[in-house]
């Protein structure tokens, strides 16, 4: 479904979008530009960043939170650009907490680790078997990722529920979503794209992947590196993209979403102190306008 085949339809819902620090900025980006008439609020949780060393259930807990604030400041549809946040607590709000929440029936919580899934596996979430031809699939995948989110196995175990088959290598790159948010040089970025990708070459007997997962969203700000050192036929999946592709479906599929007064505003919300995070966000996103207290 492209942007075209939503004309006609005013969008009048907040969009909410979530993170505990600013990599989600590069999601958001993306859907602002794809929605150019929808209200966008993000929210972004520096008192507890990061996220990736908490207890899993702090960072469900954190999670919530941020997702009824998001409720309250008026958006109907909140999405959590967080993989973190996405993988460990994504699920237990949509099954144990939203259906019994008063915001049950009226509003949602979607992540990005399924949009990402969905792409690398040509398979929509819905579809949780295998089916032909997925379930001969014999490709490799590589996971980049931070040590939570590979830590986590979501992707590997989602992959594998709709493509059996296919190898699935997962690669922690410690460093390098820190590297990005301090604007390391582009020498030292490329030396630790050049390690993970050589990480994910060890794994596979010097085999390269056919698709690659940039599973951080701090890592399209580097996707020309990982272009650099991934050979041509690897195809890279980017998050921003195929997460802003699943949510245009999504409105399609949910048009009740697709009704009322003309919008297009941002505003940009932060736990920690604005002037600071405004001066980092724009390593993500150089025309961010500036965050205010949350």
């Amino acid at each position: 479904m492209t942007s075209a085949g939503l004309q006609g339809h005013t969008l009048a819902l907040m969009i909410g979008v979530f993170d505990s620090g600013l990599g989600g900025l590069t999601v958001l980006r993306e859907l602002v530009s794809r929605f150019r008439h929808a209200d966008f609020v993000y929210l972004a949780d520096h008192a507890h960043v990061p996220y990736g060393n908490r207890p899993s259930g702090e960072v469900v807990d954190l999670t919530r939170n941020a997702v009824e604030e998001l409720y309250r400041r008026g958006a109907k549809l909140v999405l959590l650009g967080c993989n973190t946040a996405t993988a460990v607590a994504l699920r237990r709000l949509q099954q144990q907490w939203l259906p019994d929440s008063p915001w049950a029936g009226t509003h949602n919580v979607l992540g990005i680790v399924a949009p990402t899934v969905e792409a690398a596996t040509q398979t929509p979430w819905a579809v949780t078997s295998p089916q032909y031809p997925q379930k001969y699939n014999t490709d490799t995948v590589a996971v980049f990722g931070t040590t939570r989110t590979v830590a986590s196995g979501v992707f590997p175990e989602e992959i594998r529920k709709r493509c059996p088959k296919v190898t699935v290598v997962q690669q922690i790159c410690s460093e390098l979503a820190g590297a990005i948010e301090a604007e390391k040089p582009e020498a030292e970025l490329d030396r630790l794209v050049a390690e993970g990708v050589a990480g994910v070459l060890t794994k596979t007997a010097g085999l390269p992947p056919h698709r690659a997962i940039l599973g951080c969203t701090h890592f399209p700000l580097v996707e020309h590196l990982f272009r650099r050192h991934l050979p041509p036929f690897t195809r890279i999946l980017s998050q921003p993209e195929v997460v802003a592709d699943s949510f245009e479906d999504y409105l399609h599929r949910h048009r009740h979403y697709l009704e009322g007064s003309e919008g297009g505003r941002l505003t940009l919300l932060t736990t920690g102190k604005p002037e600071d995070v405004s001066r980092l966000a724009r390593v993500f996103w150089p025309e961010v306008a500036a965050f205010g207290r949350a």
